[in-house]
């Protein structure tokens, strides 16, 4: 006799009230495989803030301070059109891939996927039991039992919960001041204090209460599939060709049957509670169980496996193979371009960046030994770990800096500002406008170069 839990759960009553999942776990090689891959995302997740790489985070997206680290190399807001060009690329990749494989990211990649189905829901099995004993304990009478098992889930959660809003804070302010929060008086980061208690509500309502509607009504990802699939697209899908007319086993009935018993255990092992036999649907996340269970059975009664499998509307249909389609190749073609100009300009990005401007307003000056000078404004940030010893040396030696206020040592990821005058003398000037080049020097090293103008008294009419 096959297990089963014969019963399909809409998400929402007749009277539109909801109705909550009980999903029967089945595991099969899928089911495997996505265990394994959620260890190495959660084990990523949990060091990320406290690896290092050449004394920086592996990530840090702090958006107050502006400040981020991806890989061990700092991004300030003047490399902003680089977090353009990821961002581009990567919406490119999310529309490639699930052109081509449907919404398999969400079933093994998305964090929310990865937290429910492997820690929460686990941590629910381990407490609650199987999916008919969770829901013969939440329609069953307030008894001691009871209330031992869902005062300590919910403990259990609030406290896995506490662990993931310290981590994501982590990622936003790092480690280092996570620590001092964790370490020194609540007086003193009354902010941070109130910032892990409100993200810890929030994860413990998403993945306590909320739960599979972050896929299904939530996240806008999903509205998407339908426009972004279509009969090349592989995903998890039930193969009607081969399992209709479905049927139950039986000697007494001679009609021909499809593969397809109508054992309803797709349906049971469903974190979203839809049917994949009714074809493709929004709420679906590729999460790949349904074809675990399906397995299972046509294993049991000696059939070809993969009744539900990673299937195409063509494959399907038309019994045709997997095709590599010209949409895809220009997809294809898009995503390697924005990654060479990405590479490219990551390559070319500069330790220490300078920008000079000379100040809005002002005119030339005129100085003693038949110099003119004009007024500039220097905004230097340091994006090494080291400090560094700044200095602006005109290329041209006829060119003299006076400094106002000099750039001086900058400390590690840190900036500063510079205000000088930069003297030409008058036999020098051929134009209204001349640029000139600066060295950005530390220790008689050159570092960068940048361009600026200078304004002269030159009249057209004296040639």
């Amino acid at each position: 006799m096959l297990d089963t839990d014969i019963s399909e759960q809409p998400q929402t009553t007749g009277k539109g009230k909801r109705r909550w999942m009980y999903p029967v776990i089945r595991k099969g090689k899928f089911y495997h495989y996505r265990n394994w891959l959620s260890y190495v995302y959660l084990i990523l997740f949990f060091a990320g803030p406290f690896l290092r790489i050449n004394g920086h985070p592996l990530l840090l997206l702090n958006v107050m301070e502006r400040h981020f680290v991806l890989l061990g190399q700092t991004f300030w807001p003047q490399d902003f059109f680089l977090f353009v060009l990821a961002m581009l690329a990567f919406v490119v990749c999310i529309v490639f891939f699930t052109m081509a494989f449907g919404r398999v990211f969400c079933g093994w990649i998305c964090p929310q996927t990865i937290f429910m189905e492997m820690v929460f829901r686990k941590i629910e099995i381990w407490i609650e039991g199987d999916a008919k004993k969770r829901r013969k304990l939440d329609e069953g009478p307030l008894t001691r039992d009871k209330i031992i098992k869902k005062t300590s889930k919910h403990i259990i959660f609030v406290i896995v919960s506490f662990l993931i809003a310290n981590t994501f804070l982590a990622y936003l302010i790092g480690s280092e001041n996570l620590l001092k929060i964790m370490t020194e008086p609540v007086t003193q980061h009354v902010v941070g204090f109130i910032s892990i208690w409100v993200f810890t509500i929030a994860f413990y309502l998403v993945y306590s209460r909320v739960r599979e509607l972050v896929c299904t009504v939530l996240c806008p990802y999903g509205r998407l599939q339908g426009v972004l699939t279509d009969k090349h697209t592989l995903m998890v899908a039930y193969n009607y060709t081969r399992g209709e007319p479905r049927g139950k086993l039986s000697r007494k009935d001679p009609t021909p049957k499809g593969d397809c018993v109508d054992c309803g255990l797709c349906v049971d092992v469903c974190p979203t509670g839809i049917d994949i036999r009714k074809g493709a649907q929004l709420e679906c996340v590729n999460c790949t169980m349904c074809i675990d269970a399906c397995d299972q059975v046509m294993e049991k009664i000696h059939r070809d496996m993969n009744l539900i499998g990673f299937y195409s509307e063509e494959m399907i249909r038309e019994n045709k193979k997997p095709t590599f389609t010209s949409r895809m190749k220009a997809y294809s073609v898009i995503i390697a371009a924005l990654f060479g100009v990405l590479g490219y300009f990551i390559y070319q990005r500069k330790d220490i960046d300078v920008t000079v401007l000379r100040s809005g307003g002002m005119l030339y000056q005129e100085q003693p030994g038949h110099y003119i000078s004009n007024i500039y404004n220097a905004d230097i940030i340091n994006k090494t770990d080291k400090l560094q010893d700044i200095q602006l040396v005109p290329a041209d030696p006829l060119v003299k800096v006076k400094y106002i206020q000099a750039p001086g040592t900058l400390g590690k990821e840190s900036s500063t500002k510079a205000v000088f005058f930069l003297m030409l003398p008058t036999k020098q000037i051929h134009a209204a406008k001349t640029d000139i080049k600066l060295n950005v020097v530390e220790h008689g090293k050159v570092l960068n170069s940048i361009s600026t103008t200078f304004i002269g008294p030159y009249d057209d009419e004296e040639d």
